[in-house]
């Protein structure tokens, strides 16, 4: 019988094609996948909580693999996967869980974090972390505006079209936190499930909001009165490399 390993997962995304395997493309799940064979000599499949896109980074994604023996410990696996694994990509913990758990499935919703750099000059620790925006940003019209999206809504104008249309675009925001430490700006959103590209999208009309271009009305309306399609005008979707996926509630 296969154990089931749960995994915690971090990565800077920065060099990766994504989370989800792609052909002729460098994605976690590939890197993971191969380290997985090397060490039991078979192919293993990996499932993660969601997916990432290219330069989106992770403090704590979830995923599982099912092996076909328990010859490690918990603790032992994280030093093999590491062991394998390139410096960007780190398995921070491990533990084996029932067959009933599943790392997509199971998940009740995920936090994610956003960082804005609101000055003249970005750092070089900063490049790839954090959307640098030099125009002056009204941190209170920002934090009031990011209060629209608590709760239940249709948020179809605030996602991207992956290819397939979503047959469900009601989506729940649990929580909107907005923070400032100097001139980092760090938006926190907690929700039941999230649409492609939708935090980058809800950061993109936060952004407009706080360099005066927009106002919360204009979210309250997209809500209220969605598209029939994603595609419409006056949407911006903020950069990959500030985005992190900070946690996935079971």
């Amino acid at each position: 019988m296969r154990s089931r390993l749960k995994l915690i997962v971090s990565y800077d995304g920065a060099t990766f094609s994504g989370w989800q395997s792609q052909a002729n493309r460098s994605t976690i799940q590939d890197r993971l996948e191969t380290a997985f064979e090397r060490i039991c000599s078979e192919p293993i499949r990996v499932h993660g909580a969601g997916r990432t896109d290219a330069g989106v980074h992770a403090l704590a994604q979830c995923a599982h693999a099912d092996l076909p023996a328990r010859r490690y410990t918990p603790d032992r696996w994280v030093s093999a996967l590491n062991g394998l694994l390139p410096s960007a990509i780190r398995v921070m913990q491990c533990r084996f869980v029932s067959q009933e758990f599943h790392a997509r499935f199971s998940a009740r919703g995920k936090v994610y974090r956003y960082r804005i750099w609101n000055a003249a000059v970005l750092p070089p620790l900063e490049s790839g972390r954090a959307w640098h925006v030099v125009r002056s940003l009204d941190f209170d019209r920002i934090a009031a505006a990011a209060q629209e999206f608590h709760g239940e809504h249709d948020f179809r104008a605030f996602s991207a079209n992956r290819g397939t249309p979503e047959s469900n675009t009601i989506r729940t925001i649990r929580a909107v936190r907005v923070r400032r430490a100097g001139p980092c700006i760090s938006i926190d959103v907690e929700g039941d499930g999230f649409l492609y590209k939708m935090v980058r999208m809800m950061v993109g009309a936060l952004e407009r909001i706080g360099v005066n271009e927009s106002s919360a009305r204009e979210i309250k309306a997209r809500l209220q009165s969605p598209p029939r399609s994603a595609i419409s005008r006056g949407r911006t979707a903020a950069p990959a490399d500030g985005l992190f996926l900070v946690r996935v509630r079971y």
